[in-house]
């Protein structure tokens, strides 16, 4: 949200209606304030002959007064109007006082000072009438004593609504900043949350594919080949057991490491996740299956695996691992190179290759996430992921991941 927002919100902020008890305080204060000016000016004139009002003029007083203190009801509705005739009143009726202080005050909540100037001419006019209507027994006083009282009063009136607007302001903005903090949050929690199950289907693809894909090959195998002897149907099949309880024990795994903050304090250790540290084992695996593999890892004798950080090493293998799964089901049999090379501070590259030419025998259907997955596990990384048939005719995966020094 601009900041500029956040004034013109205020600016244009208009107060809760007044409940009952609220409208009826205030116009019973306005009501004692107007009495006890009444009194003591009409009252006071009234005693004595030389200053004695018309009763007209007293008639006048009272029911311009009682107007007045009704026209309050409707002052946070139209601020300016009532604002203006309730100070023309002041200019000849003593009742409707408190009145106009409480709505000059409400005016100037308004922090608007064409409306403060406005109003403060027709105060001024007013006190000025208001003191040759009812003089003092000893007469009106001096034009200036006049001007001054009025225009401390004005200024005590004005000072008090202009900080009950700042006050308003000031809450509409903090309200404004509690409501767009509390949307922004819920946008994090909402875009966190997408990021998450982003990344528990990345887990689940890369660490399900390689273990099913081995179930569904020699399953497949034990389909087709009737010319296997007992001993190989049973090493089959305990293949198929064997990767199912793995991929049963992997699932388990990325589920602990991926599991909610409120359950990561039950006190069970996390597990680790598998880095470029074991590749060699993962090689080792594909081969014991019957993959032809050709692996090579060149490093500088300087450089260690270990000094590369855990969230690229664990990147690096899943590329390594989903690139053979790919290899395993679209080129079952076929040989694959794999090339790791790389320094701190050059990166770490990463390259796996196979013969795009699928040999006889049905092809394990695509899941749809597996490149798509490592790119962007890749781009996550900070790196970047290539794939495609080359030149040669070998399908080749290309990455390329950050090593720093």
């Amino acid at each position: 949200m601009p900041a500029t927002a956040a004034p013109r919100l205020a600016q244009d902020f208009r107060p809760e209606p007044l409940g009952t008890w609220g409208k009826t305080w205030r116009f019973v204060v306005a009501l004692v304030f107007g009495l006890a000016v009444f009194v003591g000016s009409v009252g006071t004139a009234l005693e004595d002959a030389t200053t004695q009002p018309e009763p007209a003029l007293v008639l006048v007083d009272v029911l311009a007064g009682v107007l007045a203190l009704v026209l309050l009801w409707f002052r946070r509705r139209w601020p300016l109007a009532v604002g203006m005739i309730v100070a023309a009143f002041s200019a000849f009726s003593a009742l409707s006082i408190g009145a106009v202080i409480l709505t000059v005050v409400s005016v100037a909540t308004r922090r608007r000072w064409r409306e403060v100037l406005l109003i403060g001419v027709l105060w001024l006019a007013g006190g000025f009438t208001f003191e040759q209507i009812y003089p003092t027994v000893e007469g009106a006083a001096p034009w200036w004593v006049t001007a001054l009282i009025s225009v401390l009063l004005y200024g005590i009136c004005i000072a008090i609504g202009f900080y009950i607007g700042a006050r308003r302001e000031l809450v509409a903005t903090l309200q404004l900043r509690a409501e767009t903090a509390e949307r922004e949050q819920s946008a994090r929690v909402d875009q966190a949350r997408t990021q998450e199950r982003s990344r528990i289907a990345r887990e689940m693809h890369d660490v399900l594919a390689h273990r099913i894909s081995l179930v569904a090959m020699h399953s497949g195998a034990l389909a087709y080949r009737t010319d296997l002897t007992r001993e190989e149907t049973a090493d089959a099949a305990a293949i198929i057991r064997d990767n199912a309880h793995l991929a049963l024990r992997e699932l388990r795994e990325v589920l602990g490491v991926l599991r909610d903050d409120d359950a990561s304090g039950d006190g069970r250790p996390e597990l680790p996740q598998p880095t470029l540290v074991v590749l060699d084992a993962l090689v080792a695996e594909a081969r014991s299956i019957g993959a032809e593999i050709d692996f090579t890892m060149a490093l500088p004798v300087s450089a260690h695996l270990t000094d590369l950080p855990d969230s690229t090493s664990r990147s690096a293998y899943r590329i390594v691992q989903e690139a053979l799964t790919n290899a395993r089901k679209h080129a079952p049999g076929a040989p694959v190179v794999v090339n790791v090379t790389g320094a701190p501070g050059e990166g770490i590259s990463l390259e796996v290759r196979n013969p795009a030419v699928t040999r006889a025998g049905a092809p394990l259907p695509p899941s749809g996430l597996g490149l798509t997955g490592l790119t962007e596990r890749a781009e996550l990384a900070g790196g970047t992921l290539t794939s495609g048939v080359d030149r040669s005719g070998d399908f080749v995966v290309r990455a390329w991941l950050p090593w720093q020094r």
